[in-house]
């Protein structure tokens, strides 16, 4: 089932569609879905190495997009839902400590988490609840994610034949450790967010 996936995104990096779907997983990733983009922007990139700068473009734009999204759920939606699973935890009286620390170090936050396949929308839900600087929060968005998907187009352009080779080959392998970093990212985000 995996390769037949990993097929049907190759063949469909060839489609005049394939930007828009990269740009909605980019997109839906910052705010609500569990995918990254990476799924998306790896095959297309080694379907179509003169793309990649491209597909970087369209995943870093999509994200910042979509992270502004979840800063708004996190920003608006804390009054009517926040506040209640915030004192149905008992830490509503930590509130303004988390606030006060994350204004403090939300910047590394949001560049460090932003740079790994943790789903960026833990940061743009958190920036928004803890009333993080919008503007702040978007160029560093811009940064983090700009310096994401530009390096990954970097490495597949120039490693591009030979990290098609070695993910073809082990296809299977390369997918568990790519799941085995989501799920050790999002381990260690529960204790630093």
């Amino acid at each position: 089932m995996l390769r037949k996936l990993y097929d049907w995104i190759i063949a469909y990096s060839s489609k005049p569609s394939a930007p828009w779907a990269l740009a909605l997983v980019a997109f839906a990733e910052s705010s609500v879905f569990p995918v990254p983009p990476d799924v998306l922007q790896v095959p297309m990139t080694l379907a179509r190495p003169d793309k990649a700068w491209r597909y970087a473009l369209i995943a870093t734009i999509a994200s910042v997009l979509g992270g502004l999204v979840g800063y708004a759920i996190g920003a608006l939606l804390y009054d009517s839902v926040g506040k209640f699973l915030i004192d149905l935890y008992g830490y509503g009286q930590k509130v303004d400590q988390f606030r006060a620390a994350y204004a403090h170090y939300g910047h590394w936050v949001i560049l460090l988490k932003g740079l790994t396949p943790i789903p960026f929308k833990l940061v743009t839900i958190t920036s928004g609840f803890a009333n993080y600087s919008l503007f702040w929060f978007i160029v560093l968005s811009v940064i983090t994610r700009g310096a994401r998907f530009f390096l990954l187009a970097a490495l597949l352009h120039y490693f591009g034949p030979s990290a098609r080779e070695f993910i073809e080959k082990r296809l299977g392998l390369v997918t568990l450790g790519l799941l085995a970093v989501v799920v050790l990212g999002l381990v260690a985000a529960a204790y630093f967010i």
